[in-house]
């Protein structure tokens, strides 16, 4: 077995940490500063962490614009990266001057949403309208604050392109979603054919 201490470093080409929980959903969120610019920049650690009321959230390394805005205007729209948009979304991840728009740099086209002012990616095929939930500086386990911060959000609307919907259940790998893995270039996507089933055990 490789063992380090992460304080230590990993003595390893590349960090494993990503490798190893991986693949992540993206977090391609949306939002608006204070002054209705819009921002849009995926986040790969990211998940839903509650499911009523469903809480979302991602965590930002430095105080970044997306994070900026949504502690500002308390809301956000969480877009689903696919591998067709995962061009367009790579290209969210440029280092914009503030106020910037990356919509319109990486080509894509903003709509409206119904409960929050931040805009949705037209040409995704599912959205999460969230309003803020909390806001959290992360800490060490001895308490000491770590420039990253968790932003966790309540998701008020949802919504699928019905091409996604197959007798009422949502077709999951027909999205095509894009999952960040380890390394600096590495993604993966699903499909139906890895998919296995299980059925929980009952209660003893």
């Amino acid at each position: 077995m490789y063992f380090y201490q992460p304080s230590q470093g990993h003595g390893l080409p590349h960090d494993p940490l990503n490798a190893i929980i991986g693949p992540r959903p993206i977090g391609w969120i949306a939002s608006l500063d204070a002054q209705g610019r819009r921002n849009l920049a995926p986040y790969s650690f990211f998940n839903c962490f509650n499911y009523r009321p469903p809480i979302i959230g991602f965590a930002s390394s430095g105080w970044k614009d997306s994070v900026r805005n949504i502690a500002e205007t308390k809301e956000f729209v969480w877009n689903l990266a696919t591998r067709e948009l995962a061009s367009a979304m790579n290209e969210t991840s440029a280092s914009l001057p503030q106020g910037e728009d990356e919509f319109a740099f990486a080509g894509l086209t903003p709509a409206a949403s119904r409960f929050v002012n931040a805009p949705r990616v037209a040409e995704s095929p599912v959205h999460f309208e969230c309003k803020l939930s909390q806001c959290i500086q992360l800490t060490a386990a001895d308490g000491t604050p770590i420039d990253t911060w968790l932003v966790l959000g309540e998701v008020v609307g949802i919504h699928i392109n019905e091409t996604l919907l197959e007798n009422g259940i949502y077709q999951t790998a027909k999205a095509n979603p894009v999952l960040r893995a380890g390394g600096p270039t590495a993604y993966y996507t699903i499909s139906d054919s890895h998919r296995f089933d299980l059925v929980r055990p009952d209660a003893r």
